[in-house]
């Protein structure tokens, strides 16, 4: 953490509370930007392979999803996201008698209005053109009210240390985007269930498949007007709330229906990072104080274990000297002569018979 950034937290509580107050009451209802690119998940599609998690990892440069690709139990029961994870396939059995489960892919929805973008008051988030929306960890405060404020529970937080704050989902593979790629998930999926491409057309499409298809599809498009709308349009195979969705979003975006509430997030912003602080130090403390505890243990049970080896050393030591005596007594008593009168023995001359 820079200077800068300390000395921004400790006179902040007093100046930004009514410019976060001003900021949340005249925001303004933004439409989009034009021909602005998304991804359009076919959740009829979808098999559940999960290759689309590890491609995410491996672009983002994270370790593979801990779950082996061919480990089914991992849908046991619905996953979220982490910072280790920026994506995951969830699968869900709807309430209908004889349908078979259906998996969603979960991740960043990149909204056309980002609450996250309205509540950071550093503007750590930003709204590209394109679609994605980015985020700038070089003036993050690490208040978290982001993490909070997303309703999709789509941004998670690295919590090693809180004095370098980072927030990390997805970022719709920006980067690639920009080179005039398709995003890593979208190339890796197999049978096609994830497409890149502009919004609108991804509209088209997805409704297009609906008419085509009722019986296979739930007639709403979730993503389409939800909160305002979002980069990510979800193709449903059965109810919303049967996948792991809200059901009866307004279309209003979230920052308009939340401006008093999230008025506070300047003054949360203040506090939390030196709650957080508070919180690290604890642990740290207490982390401390249980590895004391551990190598004061494990020194008693060395001490312990080397007393009891020089014990059991003195101990075969005696028992080898007593049995080397034992053996220097039995060849010492194999070599005496044996023990008896010696012969009688006469040096008179032998007298010859006649």
């Amino acid at each position: 953490m820079t200077i800068s950034r300390r000395g921004f937290l400790g006179g902040l509580a007093a100046g930004t509370l009514a410019a976060g107050a001003a900021r949340a009451g005249a925001h303004k209802h933004f439409k989009g930007h034009p021909d602005r690119l998304g991804l359009l998940h076919d959740t009829s599609l979808c098999v559940g392979c999960r290759s689309c998690e590890f491609a995410c990892n491996e672009v983002n440069g994270l370790p593979p999803p801990p779950a082996p690709v061919d480990d089914k139990r991992v849908f046991d029961k619905p996953r979220g996201l982490s910072d280790k994870l920026y994506t995951v396939v969830n699968r869900y059995q709807p309430a209908r008698g004889g349908q078979p489960a259906v998996y969603r892919k979960h991740q960043c929805m990149h909204c056309n209005e980002p609450c996250c973008a309205s509540v950071c008051f550093v503007k750590a988030f930003t709204k590209t053109p394109e679609g994605p929306v980015l985020y700038n960890p070089d003036v993050c405060v690490g208040c978290r009210y982001c993490v909070f404020a997303c309703p999709y529970y789509a941004l998670s937080y690295e919590y090693d240390d809180p004095t370098t704050p980072r927030v990390v989902r997805c970022t719709m593979c920006y980067p690639r985007i920009k080179k005039g790629l398709n995003p890593a998930c979208a190339d890796a999926c197999p049978t096609g269930a994830i497409r890149f491409g502009k919004r609108e057309d991804l509209i088209q499409l997805a409704r297009e498949r609906q008419r085509k298809n009722p019986e296979r599809y739930h007639p709403y498009l979730f993503g389409e007007d939800d909160y305002g709308g979002t980069s990510w349009l979800t193709l449903l195979a059965a109810p919303p709330g049967e996948m792991g969705l809200p059901e009866d979003l307004p279309h209003e975006p979230l920052p308009n229906l939340t401006t008093g509430f999230l008025s506070m997030a300047p003054l949360v912003a203040a506090i939390f990072p030196g709650m957080l602080a508070g919180f690290s130090a604890f642990t740290k403390r207490r982390r401390q104080l249980d590895q004391e505890r551990h190598r004061a243990e494990m020194k008693a049970l060395r001490e312990e274990a080397q007393s009891t080896l020089a014990r059991e050393r003195r101990s075969f030591q005696q028992q080898v000297q007593l049995a080397a005596e034992q053996a220097r007594r039995e060849a010492e008593h194999r070599l005496r002569p044996p023990a008896g009168p010696a012969p009688a023995r006469s040096d008179a001359p032998r007298e010859e018979k006649p």
